[in-house]
């Protein structure tokens, strides 16, 4: 939503990241292995080491660095069409890597309508939903040209894109340590809102396609 929504304030928020990172002399390319490093780290703190607090800051650190390899590349001039799709693949495989270590770290189900809803359930959801769908619903209107203009799929809407999701569910684990039930609730909402962004993508698709 902050990105297709204000594009002008997240490219100036990019600009800045990517001035101040350019600095160090490090490729987009390598930030971007640095924050699938991070992500592997945070698994292994929340599958291994059932520590929620390692694996928020190890999970937000990732994600910071996402948004400073395309920063970078931006500022130095130096994106590659190669760069950009090894940036989304390790987008994939970093909420993969998030979402699975909070399944094995098993946070608790709850109740509703006087149902026992397993944590697993909303986590599935929200990975499938959330970190596929989602993506897959940009990319395939692309790859069949169904959207041809770069600004429109720039524009395609999004109650909760990828940056949002990653802050609500960091704010989720943090709040486990208020009340662990308080992340499946989290969680849950993510889920929802998640589907509410497919079906709002599929529906722009339809509205402002080429049918030809």
């Amino acid at each position: 939503m902050l990105k297709s929504k204000y594009p002008d304030f997240t490219d100036r928020i990019s600009r800045k990241i990517g001035h101040t990172f350019s600095r160090i002399p490090i490729s987009p390319n390598i930030w971007t292995f640095l924050s699938i490093i991070l992500a592997i780290v945070g698994f292994v703190g929340l599958a291994y080491y059932k520590n929620m607090l390692l694996g928020v800051v190890l999970f937000l650190l990732s994600g910071f660095l996402d948004a400073v390899d395309g920063a970078v590349a931006r500022t130095t001039r130096t994106t590659t069409r190669l760069g950009g799709y090894l940036d989304g693949i390790i987008d994939r495989l970093v909420e993969a890597f998030l979402l699975i270590g909070l399944l094995i770290f098993d946070i608790p189900g709850f109740i509703i309508f006087d149902t026992w809803i397993p944590s697993h359930i909303w986590i599935i959801l929200t990975l499938f939903f959330g970190s596929a769908l989602t993506s897959y619903s940009r990319a395939y209107a692309s790859q069949k040209k169904v959207l041809v203009s770069d600004r429109i799929l720039n524009w395609m809407p999004g109650v909760l894109e990828r940056t949002e999701r990653l802050i609500f569910i960091g704010v989720g684990m943090i709040l486990y340590y208020a009340k662990p039930v308080y992340t499946t609730y989290v969680l849950a909402v993510v889920a929802i809102l998640s589907i509410i962004t497919f079906i709002q993508r599929v529906i722009f698709v339809f509205q402002h396609g080429v049918n030809k």
